[in-house]
């Protein structure tokens, strides 16, 4: 049955303008980040920054242990992503190919981890942090945050693994291999899908998160970038430019890895969603 003309418009129409409505707050931002402060401050909206101005980002990369905030982001988020990875595939294939006792409990408790706001969770790990004497520390933040997004690490890649077939891994052990290089030759090179997905999802939640690293981290020289970007603040009230700017240069690793990601990392999650 033919659709008409009307049918096909409507779901477009929606797309676009949903589209518009997700898009736009991040056009702002950068719009925001370009104006001069007279054109922000404005009554009038200025819908583009026609006297466009790297002022508000001179700003921002000026302020103080900038550049050390980024190097404990870039520390922390890849860290906590590649130890994160490398934990999550091996349990995933032990999860995947591999029956034992408790093995259904195991798997209901991490998706149980997965669904529990860490936010609740803030006292308790700043109490254990303390007490440890590690706070500002970029270590305990690495390993929570590792933590943080081994569950849906783990979760997905398993989904991956089942997806193997067992014949594969089967005939690489006749070959000679052992399980554990039958795993590292064969299983590990058809993950990659979803080690891209699974890496862009804890890059942006480790990259992103804002509670933890406030409790934990309050001298300067161990905060991460979400910290500098709530920071610019004067007497007089927000720096509304240099704020947007902050906030752009924070969010362009992200964009730059997603367009970089993106076929893979959509494939790598609807794979894994309902493979296994």
């Amino acid at each position: 049955m033919k659709r008409s003309p009307l049918g096909r418009i409507w779901p477009n129409l929606t797309a676009v303008v949903l589209f518009l409505i997700f898009v736009f707050p991040v056009y702002w931002m950068f719009a925001t980040a370009f104006k001069p402060t007279g054109d922000i401050i404005s009554e009038n909206p200025v819908w583009f920054p026609t006297d466009a101005t790297f002022e508000h980002f001179k700003t921002a990369m000026d302020a103080d242990h900038f550049w050390t905030m980024v190097g404990n982001s870039i520390t922390v988020t890849v860290c906590a992503v590649v130890f994160s990875l490398i934990i999550g595939v091996t349990a995933a294939f032990a999860l995947a190919r591999m029956r034992f006792k408790g093995r259904r409990g195991f798997i209901i408790g991490f998706m149980l981890a997965q669904m529990a706001p860490w936010e609740v969770m803030v006292i308790a790990i700043y109490i254990i942090v303390r007490d440890a004497d590690m706070l500002n520390s970029l270590i305990p933040l690495t390993l929570f945050y590792m933590v943080m997004i081994l569950p849906f690490t783990l979760l997905t890649l398993r989904g991956f693994v089942a997806a193997v077939p067992r014949e594969l891994e089967e005939s690489a052990m006749v070959d000679g291999c052992t399980r554990m290089q039958a795993f590292r030759r064969v299983i590990l090179p058809l993950l990659a899908p979803g080690l891209m997905s699974t890496s862009l999802f804890g890059f942006i939640t480790a990259w992103n998160e804002f509670p933890l690293a406030l409790v934990l981290n309050k001298e300067a020289e161990a905060k991460t970038l979400p910290i500098w970007v709530s920071s610019f603040q004067t007497a007089f009230g927000d720096d509304w430019g240099a704020t947007m700017a902050a906030a752009s240069l924070f969010a362009i690793p992200i964009l730059i890895l997603f367009v970089f990601l993106q076929r893979r990392a959509v494939s790598g999650l609807t794979d894994g969603a309902v493979k296994g």
